[in-house]
């Protein structure tokens, strides 16, 4: 499991480490991809490949299958980890997510996301209000 929120620099190559929890997770490797809601996703091998699974069971005619499929696997890529526990982040997707010198790094139960500080504030302020949390919670049967 993915858990946690680390703050990490990005190296002048675009190098991000991987938080030394995640680690283990992704010895076998990893995919990198654009995300929902303004951030990069890592995912374990195992883990996109059942994404795909789900994916695949989606109609061609569904419109938002097809804009899932487009928005998410057109930019994904392997990433191996380095001696350092590092991945490389290229800049069009560091460029798109507004990651620069520093990104936090967050575990999301099944995957870990890549963030860049001020869009994940932004985003986390958002949810501040805990009406506002639990509306927006209301229905998953937590």
């Amino acid at each position: 499991m993915f858990t946690g929120e680390y703050r990490h620099t990005v190296d002048e190559k675009g190098r991000l480490a991987i938080p030394a929890r995640f680690r283990a997770q992704l010895e076998g490797g990893a995919v990198l991809s654009r995300w929902i809601d303004g951030c990069l996703a890592i995912h374990t091998r195992t883990g996109w490949a059942a994404l795909e699974q789900k994916v695949a069971g989606v109609p061609l005619t569904d419109p938002a299958g097809r804009l899932f499929e487009r928005q998410i696997f057109a930019g994904a890529l392997e990433a191996e980890m380095d001696r350092q526990g590092r991945v490389l982040v290229p800049a069009y997707l560091r460029d798109e997510m507004g990651i620069g010198t520093e990104a936090l790094v967050i575990g999301v139960r099944d995957h870990g996301e890549i963030w860049a500080p001020d869009r994940w504030s932004t985003y986390r302020k958002a949810m501040d209000d805990p009406a506002k949390f639990a509306e927006a919670i209301r229905g998953l049967g937590i």
